[in-house]
């Protein structure tokens, strides 16, 4: 089975073409290798095997740094520029012709409206010329199941997804199959620290920034808040932290370099120390609701953050499973990841009709498999 998936939900025009074998239990990882731009290889032993062909992605950084963030006009009008090209260099990367194709996936949502038209516009003009099944893809499923490519963990499993746009801890029961166990109340963790680093004058992204900041900087310096720490539900409260340290930088303003490193520093720490005890909670709500994790698993941007994994690293360790993190081009946006979500549907014979509308809110507890059969049965 041979899917080309296509991602155009917010700053990162790609597209990927994957080989998925097997049934839908998982195996073992064999080996991945990975890049941001470029391709991406990988294979999985098992049951299942999932082999990258090509993955190409062009990030619109350089276009949104002088704003600060992401313009949604902006980010449209650059996929429609670059999409044909990038799909065309996909496919010639894995060297597959259309024809040979099993099926043609794309993000359909959530996200940046204008892009999530243009990548799906695109993929049903693709499936209709071709005649393929077409895969209207949630770009959160895509994150959710990237961990069976990478690595074939089984169902089920927890995922921490965490990124400029999402926060929430989930169970993944199967595909199509998710139980929202906790999420933001207001801002993401990478939005966090994206304002961050814009208020502190750092510039775009700010993530990294922020993170290289912190490594010289004193943690314990700033008595910033743990918002929603101690509470026994799962969920996540940003905005009150961020809000905190502006207080606390405009107090000591004009800012030299050690203030900001101290402020990212104890800014940081914050975050890992929610992120611990939200997941604490989330994994024993899991076990409550569901059973045993077979791992827990990372997705998304903020994954990379090496402190904030150290502390993922730990919390598996507490509950006794491991904890399962694709390679970095593989948690940030990127086509891979919506081609074997789709193959993972067209498995099962999930597949939409070329009707299926552009979302940009579309919350994974509502993807299931119902909806899928029923435009398959179309």
């Amino acid at each position: 089975m041979i899917v080309l998936g296509i991602e155009t939900t917010c700053d990162e025009t790609a597209a990927s073409v994957v080989e998925r074998t097997g049934d839908v239990q998982g195996g073992v990882q064999d080996s991945v290798q990975g890049s941001v731009q470029g391709s991406v290889q990988g294979s999985v032993q098992g049951s299942v095997r999932g082999r990258i062909l090509s993955n190409v992605v062009l990030s619109q950084i350089g276009e949104h740094a002088e704003f600060g963030g992401v313009v949604p006009e902006i980010a449209a009008r650059a996929h429609v520029e670059a999409l044909d090209r990038i799909i065309a260099k996909a496919m010639g990367e894995a060297n597959v012709p259309f024809g040979a194709l099993d099926g043609i996936a794309a993000a359909a949502g959530p996200g940046l409206i204008g892009g999530v038209i243009v990548g799906l516009t695109t993929a049903k003009a693709i499936a209709l010329a071709h005649d393929k099944p077409l895969i209207a893809v949630n770009h959160l499923e895509a994150h959710a199941l990237t961990a069976r490519l990478t690595d074939a963990v089984e169902f089920p499993y927890c995922l921490f997804l965490a990124s400029g746009g999402h926060t929430q801890i989930l169970a993944v029961r199967g595909v199509g199959d998710y139980v929202r166990l906790g999420g933001t109340v207001d801002d993401a963790i990478g939005e966090a620290f994206d304002k961050t680093a814009k208020l502190l004058g750092l510039g775009y992204p700010g993530g990294p920034l922020v993170e290289k900041e912190a490594e010289r900087g004193d943690p314990e310096r700033f008595a910033l808040p743990r918002p929603m720490k101690g509470r026994r539900d799962a969920d996540f409260s940003l905005s009150g932290l961020k809000t905190a340290l502006r207080i606390e930088a405009e107090k000591i303003a004009p800012l030299s370099d050690q203030d900001v490193a101290d402020l990212c520093a104890s800014f940081q720490q914050a975050v890992v120390d929610v992120v611990k005890d939200r997941l604490r909670s989330g994994l024993r709500m899991f076990r409550l609701r569901v059973d045993a994790p077979k791992a827990l698993v990372c997705a998304g941007g903020v994954a990379a953050n090496q402190a904030i994994r150290k502390i993922l690293h730990k919390v598996a360790f507490e509950v006794g499973t491991n904890l399962v993190a694709p390679p970095p081009a593989l948690c940030t946006d990127n086509g891979a990841m919506i081609a074997w979500a789709g193959a993972e549907r067209l498995a099962l014979g999930l597949t939409d009709g070329l009707d299926v509308a552009p979302r940009a809110r579309w919350p994974l507890e509502q993807v299931t498999k119902g909806a899928g059969e029923r435009a398959a049965a179309r």
